[in-house]
């Protein structure tokens, strides 16, 4: 596939779950991106964006994985004889007591559908262990022995997660399953059947993995046909409660956690405006990873390279400086209405920072960009000819665009916060080595902000308008904007304006090509709904309404005229 920056392409940001497959099982699927592909491919659009695909924990946030090596196990689609081990009896014995059509509605109910689709593959491996043919056995046999510096760990993780009631809480399960040292001789130590049923257990969580594998591979050899991309998302941090950090805590620092500096922006969130925002990610241990040549980053890098034909860093700007936190995230609201003295009372003078310096002298400045560059460039390296794009947004250092530039990796343009001298940066002046969208899955959609502007004035109609202002000013209008006709002049307006930009990628968040308002995440919030809002059509609906064919029409054109197609 022709990925090189000289081709200037466009694509679609949607998270999986949110799709909706036409026989789906509450929640989007590889079975669902296969249809979103053809969709997005019959536009014009050669890319799709997802988030990341990594196993999940209650939190149910793609960004605070479990594993950053694992893939999550809803994603697989399961039908009868999909994967092979799962026969149509087994299928429709699994599913006779299960509500699909209340499953399906509205936003995803993980609990039910993790439960479901568990035992959907636990039905598979019953039939693999006793069935399976020399050839499948010996395939993953090889599996597990190729990717056993990762999945033991991992296998013996989950395990341990069930003994403890699906808690991945590590720090609060019984003193023998506490470090990967102890849980090994606890396990030695039981009796023979219960280690046989363990260590079948663990076989299960391989096989699970196996599949996923196998599914993810299929679907990029798809994309390729269909002459469409996956760009995949590595989080630049990892969860304080998941394997890697379990199986390997010397590589990690464990009493500060990792975040982001103070952003006005946010004005859903106080604690992020007053102190950042606190992600709860510990820190890495680079001289100790640099010594082991940075072993886990390489598996994670050839992990994500497997599945994707390219794939983007979230918080790029962490390899070069994170912001820390001497606290854990669940204490963040005993210090929101603290003072800085008292939150240094309060921590024993220990204050957020950042880490392992800031950046207020050059000599700081040039020691952060020698450390960030050492780093991806071990990063660029492991991807070989996987194209690897950073999330340069927010506080962003002078020295960190010109450096991710320097490595060929792209960095991000968002329009409205592209601002020099009061001046909004116009499209054709962007590099080309950027991605240029106008929302993430972190930003309400333009059709919110426009609802909130002039439809119905909320709180925060006062940041709509100024954001949707700068906007207008990248598409060419006058920045009072509010006697123009959203669907008939701001909507045209601004994909043009996007398409026509310089960048390499423009790419479209899904919410915005539809003219959605809802939006799948808040940042710095435990709200209930993040992470699962579902599209309210199936993408068979999607390309079958009318309304929304003339839409992608309009797209499609666009695509052309601006040379993407």
């Amino acid at each position: 596939m022709n990925l090189s920056p000289d081709k200037k392409i466009a694509g679609i940001l949607v998270p999986l779950f949110a799709l909706r497959g036409e026989n789906d099982l509450g929640i989007g699927d590889l079975g669902a991106l296969r249809e979103f592909i053809d969709w997005a491919a019959e536009i014009g659009f050669e890319l799709v964006q997802l988030l990341p695909i990594n196993e999940t924990g209650t939190d149910n946030s793609p960004y605070n994985a479990i594993s950053a090596m694992a893939i999550e196990p809803t994603t697989l689609h399961l039908a009868p004889n999909s994967p092979g081990d799962l026969t149509r009896n087994d299928f429709d014995a699994v599913i006779a007591d299960i509500d699909l059509a209340t499953l399906r509605h509205g936003e995803v109910k993980y609990r039910q559908v993790k439960k479901l689709k568990r035992r959907l593959l636990e039905k598979a491996f019953a039939n693999f262990s006793g069935h399976a043919g020399k050839e499948r056995q010996s395939e993953f046999v090889q599996f597990c022995e190729e990717e056993a510096s990762w999945l033991d760990d991992y296998a013996l993780f989950r395990v341990l997660m069930e003994e403890n009631e699906e808690s991945a809480a590590w720090t609060r399960w019984p003193a023998q399953h506490q470090s990967i040292s102890r849980a090994r001789v606890w396990l030695h130590d039981l009796p023979q059947d219960r280690q046989a049923a363990i260590a079948e257990r663990q076989n299960l969580f391989r096989y699970v993995q196996w599949l996923a594998h196998q599914q993810w591979r299929e679907i990029k050899s798809y994309a390729e046909e269909r002459e469409v991309a996956l760009m995949g998302d590595i989080p630049f941090g990892v969860s304080y409660y998941s394997a890697d950090v379990f199986a390997r805590p010397d590589e990690f620092v464990l009493d500060w956690s990792g975040g982001a500096p103070p952003e006005l922006y946010f004005k859903d969130d106080e604690f992020t405006q007053k102190w950042g925002q606190n992600w709860g990610i510990p820190l890495y241990r680079w001289e100790t990873m640099r010594a082991n040549n940075f072993q886990w980053w390489r598996e994670r890098v050839r992990a994500v390279r497997r599945i994707f034909h390219l794939f983007r860093i979230d918080h790029v700007l962490g390899f070069y400086r994170l912001y820390a936190f001497p606290w854990r995230p669940r204490k963040n609201k005993q210090f929101l209405a603290l003072d800085r003295q008292e939150m240094l009372e309060r921590t024993g003078g220990r204050a957020p920072h950042f880490a392992p310096r800031d950046d207020e002298t050059p000599g700081n400045c040039e020691a952060n960009k020698h450390d960030g560059e050492e780093y991806l460039r071990v990063v660029l390296e492991e991807a070989g000819a996987t194209r690897v794009i950073g999330e340069d947004l927010g506080t962003v250092p002078e020295y960190v665009r010109p450096n991710l530039r320097s490595l060929g990796i792209a960095g991000f343009k968002i329009p409205q916060w592209e601002v020099h001298n009061e001046q909004v940066t116009p499209g054709d002046k962007y590099e080309r080595l950027s991605v240029a969208t106008y929302t993430t899955h972190d930003h309400k959609p333009i059709r919110a902000l426009w609802e909130e502007a002039f439809e119905r004035p909320a709180a925060t109609s006062d940041q709509s308008r100024y954001e949707l202002a700068k906007i207008a000013v990248f598409a060419g209008f006058d920045p009072k904007i509010d006697k123009i006709n959203f669907e008939k002049d701001f909507y045209p307006a601004i994909m043009e304006a996007l398409f026509k930009s310089e960048a390499w990628i423009a790419i479209v968040m899904i919410t915005d090509l539809l003219a959605q308002k809802y939006r799948f995440n808040v940042p710095g919030t435990a709200a209930n709904l993040n992470w699962t809002r579902r599209l309210q059509s199936s993408v068979a609906q999607l390309r079958s309404s009318p309304k929304t064919q003339a839409r992608m029409r309009l797209i499609h054109n666009l695509l052309e005229k601006s040379g993407r197609i």
